[in-house]
């Protein structure tokens, strides 16, 4: 396409009216505050936050009303008001007889940290399910459990 004389005038005339753009240095100072604000942003609970969170939260037989109530996500708090037959937050009928907390694994980038929480049923019975805690949650509460099988 060949432009006219005319058109390639118009044409400068409208990019002379256009507001200037920043020069490249200023375009790139933001970015070293951009990270100072980053870095004083807090990154969330803890791999060893939430494990001793678990570890109270579940205590030997299970979690208190009070924790039921207060460090629960809504999501389990209504999935127990459909599922009356078990206990979702330990994947059971009735009360174990001791609860162990795995090791917490914290996935940053997705939001999350989780372990596996093994319920003991006396003899040698025991079964497994995991908890997951998201780290943003404030209070700290317990986001979903899976049961395993």
């Amino acid at each position: 396409m060949i432009l006219k004389p005319y058109r390639l005038g118009a044409l400068l005339l409208a990019l002379s009216a256009l507001p200037a753009l920043p020069s490249a240095p200023a375009v790139a100072a933001p970015a070293p505050a951009a990270a100072a604000v980053s870095a004083a942003a807090p990154q969330g609970h803890t791999a060893d936050q939430i494990g001793r969170f678990l570890a109270r939260f579940y205590g030997e037989h299970g979690p208190s009303a009070h924790d039921r109530r207060h460090h629960v996500s809504q999501v389990l708090q209504e999935r127990q008001q459909t599922h009356t037959e078990s206990d979702v937050l330990l994947c059971a009928q009735n009360a174990p007889h001791d609860i162990g907390i795995g090791p917490v694994t914290v996935a940053e980038a997705a939001g999350v940290g989780w372990a596996t929480v093994t319920t003991h049923w006396g003899t040698d019975k025991t079964d497994t399910f995991t908890a997951y805690v998201r780290l943003d949650s404030r209070p700290i509460r317990v986001d979903d459990v899976i049961c395993a099988g």
